[in-house]
């Protein structure tokens, strides 16, 4: 059996309480999209005095991507969306509530294959779709989070075994 790369259709999303323990339903979190998984280093030209065919590039602080996830509206009772709304509501009157969040890539049986976790993150934007009359289109909400550093971990490494169905004898 040869090692396929994961689809990237197949994922979960959990806000984290306590010990890191999902908080809400696995609904709750359910998202159509995420992206901003990204870091990166930033740099520094340092210009070498007699040297005009090249900059030193010197890297500098780590930059992480606000992480954005998309889902259509959750109409019942949403922890996840309760945390967004009262962080962004506060208008930084209060402290914001910072919390850890899990991105889990799973593979076809529901197993998870790699895990990204995002410490210490906080709702930046939080975005409806347009409703428009002239569109049969799912309402969506689109929420942006800021966070400290996320770190990914590579949870099974063996692949699945394929099911194929029954051959016919003849």
């Amino acid at each position: 059996m040869q090692d396929y790369p994961p689809v990237a259709f197949h994922f979960g999303v959990s806000l984290l309480g306590e010990n890191d323990t999902p908080i809400g339903t696995p609904n709750d979190a359910s998202f159509q999209e995420v992206s901003g998984i990204r870091v990166e280093f930033g740099n520094e030209e340092v210009a070498e005095g007699g040297q005009n065919q090249f900059l030193h590039r010197l890297p500098t602080h780590v930059k992480y991507a606000n992480l954005v996830l998309k889902r259509g509206v959750v109409v019942t009772a949403s922890p996840f969306a309760d945390w967004v709304s009262r962080t962004l509501a506060s208008y930084l009157a209060k402290p914001i509530e910072l919390r850890n969040l899990m991105v889990t890539l799973k593979n076809e049986i529901e197993k998870p294959l790699i895990t990204w976790t995002f410490t210490n993150a906080y709702p930046v934007r939080w975005e409806v779709s347009p409703m428009n009359a002239m569109e049969s289109a799912v309402f969506t909400e689109t929420m942006e989070l800021a966070y400290h550093y996320f770190e990914r971990e590579v949870v099974d490494t063996q692949p699945s075994q394929a099911v194929s169905p029954p051959r016919l004898l003849k």
